[in-house]
């Protein structure tokens, strides 16, 4: 166990999943954030993710949070409100490659 996340198996240095998320009406430059549970990441770990939307008027960051948890913030970047309806959320983590 290391920082108080278990051990992965040997090799295995991607973690992803899959889950929806239903975004709250966004108006000009407002924020949304959810926190995925991503067993087995840890802060410093690569993040990513994709929301499967047609959207083009937000921006997805996203960093690992805390130990087993990726913090996603979808953010408006158009003049006018958002609205998107729930969608496909992919989370993918690569661990960092301790030496």
């Amino acid at each position: 166990m290391l920082y108080g996340c278990p051990s992965l198996p040997a090799g295995t240095r991607t973690l992803a999943l899959e889950t929806s998320w239903d975004l709250p009406s966004l108006g000009p430059g407002a924020t949304a954030n959810v926190d995925v549970t991503v067993p087995g990441a840890r802060r410093g770990d690569f993040a990513d993710a994709s929301l499967d939307s047609s959207g083009i008027a937000f921006v997805l960051d996203r960093h690992v949070w805390s130990n087993n948890t990726v913090r996603v913030t979808a953010r408006n970047v158009s003049a006018s409100t958002v609205d998107v309806a729930a969608a496909p959320l992919a989370v993918q983590v690569i661990k960092r490659k301790l030496p």
